[in-house]
């Protein structure tokens, strides 16, 4: 079971980081480069709103899983 724990809290961890690595350089490649973000009919944050929903889905179920498991330990 603390194996299972440990593995959930660092999967937890990557997928924040993850996240915000992803957000971070979005944010300063649009600082960078906004022509190239000009010509799409999306808006440049869009990808950023993809990423944080589906981040928070699974951020989600890895803590409801952290938190079962802590109640049964």
């Amino acid at each position: 079971m603390k194996k299972l724990y440990g593995i959930l809290k660092a999967a937890l961890g990557c997928f924040l980081g993850v996240f915000l690595g992803m957000t971070t350089y979005t944010c300063w490649d649009y600082r960078a480069h906004p022509g190239l973000y000009a010509l799409q009919s999306a808006p440049w944050y869009l990808s950023i709103q993809i990423h944080a929903v589906l981040t928070i889905v699974v951020c989600g179920m890895l803590a409801l899983g952290i938190w079962i498991l802590r109640k049964k330990m």
